[in-house]
């Protein structure tokens, strides 16, 4: 597959914040589908690599919405949003300059400490399994404003997270993927059953 046709339709397809924030990159060496890095705070652009010749596998409307799905994901990762974490991470880091000035090795330590445990924190907040139901459900609203009905969305992202698994060529789909996969099929009203809270907070 020729990837730059693929990539302005894809570039069509996202969102108007997806265009801005994230960045398509062809990495025909990868061995993944379709892979976007957790964003650092120090990053402008959030890629999303695409392995293009395992890519024209799926169906156009599966690969809509795994990159949907990918953009939702990375858009959702906020690292400078006013909440308690960010505030600790911001006067940690304003303290450990303050005390790097004055020579205070301990409270150097202190202070960059404090803003690790809390960007640990947000780290986490963002890779639990309530994060990546977020995201999917997310991909599926924009997917609707794309011409997709919302059942059709979930069925197309629940086959496409089944055939990713089987062109990468794992045995089954690993904990966070069931639950999405779950949480899809009742979106899909293929089965009655969600996603239990408790799951979700994991």
């Amino acid at each position: 597959m020729n990837p730059d046709p693929e990539i302005r339709r894809l570039l069509e397809l996202m969102p108007a914040s997806g265009r801005m924030l994230t960045k398509i990159v062809s990495r025909p060496q990868q061995i993944a589908v379709i892979e976007s890095p957790f964003p650092t705070p120090w990053n402008r652009s959030r890629p999303i690599y695409i392995n293009f010749d395992l890519w024209r596998r799926l169906p156009r409307p599966q690969r809509d919405m795994l990159l949907l799905r990918a953009v939702s994901w990375l858009i959702g990762v906020k690292w400078f949003k006013p909440d308690l974490y960010q505030g600790v991470v911001l006067a940690g880091v304003l303290g450990g300059i303050v005390e790097l000035a004055q020579g205070d090795a301990v409270g150097v330590v202190v202070a960059t400490g404090l803003s690790a445990l809390a960007g640990t924190q947000i780290w986490r907040s963002t890779r639990n399994s309530q994060s990546e139901l977020d995201a999917d459900e997310a991909a599926i609203k924009v997917a609707t404003r794309r011409g997709y009905t919302e059942t059709e969305a979930a069925r197309h992202l629940l086959r496409a997270i089944e055939a990713v698994a089987e062109i990468e060529g794992r045995s089954g789909l690993n904990f966070t993927e069931l639950i999405r996969s779950q949480n899809l099929r009742a979106i899909a009203g293929l089965s009655s059953v969600g996603v239990p809270d408790t799951v979700k907070q994991e």
